[in-house]
C-alpha cells in the first residue's frame, strides 16, 4: 500500500541540531570531520584485524563486528544531516524517514547486544581461561554474531511496522537531526499506547537484558581480578577488558540518560546533545580507545603501517647513501 495513503504527511522537516543559521558552516565542518574520522578509524580497525593472523581470535572478531556496526550507525544519520546543511534544505520524505528509523534502531540495538557478547567473551577468557578455546570456538562465535544481527533486524522491523501504522497530522517538523522514535511519536495524531508499550518491552529485552549480562559479566571479571595475588598480574588481566569497559560506560551511559530518565527532565536540547554523543562521537572514539589501550592492536597496526609506509627502511637507505662506510 502506498505510504502516502496512510498519512497526511508526505515529508518531514528535520530541524537539526540547532536552528541558529550562523552555526551552519561550523556544524558542516565539525560533523564532516567526525564522520571521516569514524570511517577511517573503524575501517582501519577492520583492515588490521582481517589482515593480522595474530588477531584472528574471538575478541577481535567481535571487535571487527563492532567497528562495522559503528560505521553503519553513524552512516545512517550523518550523511543526510550533512546533505541538508550543505543544501540548506531540511526536508526528508516519509519513506526516507521510516527507512532511516529502521536502520538506526537496527544498528543501535545491535550495538547493545554486541557489547554484551563481547563482555561474555571477556568473562570466559578471564574466569575460565583453560576452557576458553573450547567454549568460544568458531561455531559459537559465528552463531553469536548471527544472533545479534537477527535480534537487531527483528526488533527494528517491529518498531518500524508499528510506526508505519500511525497517522501524522499535527505537524511535520521533527525536533531532531534525524528520524528518531520519540520525536515521531510526538507528531502522531493516532493513539500511540501500543507503540509505547512495545518500546518499553523491547527496551527491556534488547537494551536492559544485554546491559545486565554485561554488568554481571564484569562483576565476575572484577571478582576474578581481585583474587590475583600480584599487582602486575591484576594490571595485565584488567588491561584485556579495560577498553571494552570504557566503550560500555560511554555507550550505555548516554543511552540510559536518553531513554530511561524521568519524563519531567526531558529536554530537546539535552536529547540532541546526547544523541550526538552515542550516534556520532562514541562510534568515532571506539577505534582509538581500542588501539591506544590494546597492545595487540597497536602492534598489528604498526606492522600494517610499516608494510604500507616502510619509513625505517627508507631512512636506513638514505643514511647509508649519505654516510657510506
Amino acid at each position: 500500500m502506498d505510504l502516502m495513503n496512510k498519512t497526511e504527511v508526505i515529508e518531514f522537516v528535520l530541524l537539526g541540531v540547532t536552528e541558529r543559521a550562523e552555526l551552519r558552516g561550523l556544524l558542516i565542518v565539525v560533523f564532516l570531520v567526525l564522520y571521516l574520522i569514524n570511517l577511517l578509524g573503524n575501517g582501519t580497525i577492520m583492515l588490521v584485524i582481517s589482515g593480522s593472523s595474530q588477531l584472528h581470535t574471538p575478541m577481535y572478531f567481535f571487535l571487527c563486528n563492532l567497528s562495522f556496526v559503528d560505521m553503519c550507525l553513524t552512516s545512517v544519520t550523518v550523511p543526510k544531516m550533512l546533505s541538508n546543511l550543505i543544501s540548506g534544505k531540511k526536508t526528508i520524505s516519509y519513506t526516507e524517514c521510516i527507512t532511516q528509523l529502521y536502520f538506526f534502531i537496527a544498528f543501535a540495538d545491535g550495538e547493545c547486544v554486541l557489547l554484551s557478547i563481547m563482555a561474555f567473551d571477556r568473562y570466559v577468557a578471564i574466569c575460565n581461561p583453560l576452557q576458553y578455546i573450547t567454549i568460544m570456538n568458531k561455531k559459537v562465535c559465528l552463531s553469536l554474531s548471527a544472533a545479534f544481527f537477527i535480534i537487531s533486524i527483528l526488533s527494528s522491523l517491529l518498531h518500524t511496522l508499528l510506526i508505519n501504522r500511525l497517522s501524522f497530522c499535527k505537524s511535520n517538523q521533527i525536533e531532531h537531526f534525524f528520524c528518531d522514535f520519540t520525536p515521531l511519536l510526538k507528531l502522531s495524531c493516532t493513539d500511540t499506547s501500543v507503540n509505547e508499550l512495545v518500546v518499553f518491552t523491547a527496551a527491556s529485552l534488547v537494551i536492559i537484558v544485554p546491559f545486565l549480562i554485561t554488568l554481571l559479566s564484569y562483576v565476575f571479571i572484577i571478582s576474578a581480578i581481585l583474587k590475583i595475588q600480584s599487582t602486575g598480574g591484576r594490571r595485565k588481566t584488567f588491561s584485556t577488558c579495560s577498553s571494552h569497559l570504557i566503550v560500555v560506560i560511554i555507550y550505555y551511559g548516554t543511552v540510559i540518560f536518553m531513554y530511561f530518565r524521568p519524563s519531567s527532565s526531558y529536554s530537546l536540547e539535552k536529547d540532541k546533545i546526547t544523541s550526538v554523543v552515542y550516534n556520532v562521537v562514541s562510534p568515532m572514539l571506539n577505534p582509538f580507545i581500542y588501539s591506544l589501550r590494546t597492545r595487540e592492536v597497536k602492534t598489528a597496526l604498526k606492522t600494517v603501517l610499516q608494510k604500507i609506509f616502510p619509513y625505517n627502511k627508507r631512512v636506513e637507505h638514505l643514511q647509508r647513501k649519505r654516510y657510506p662506510n
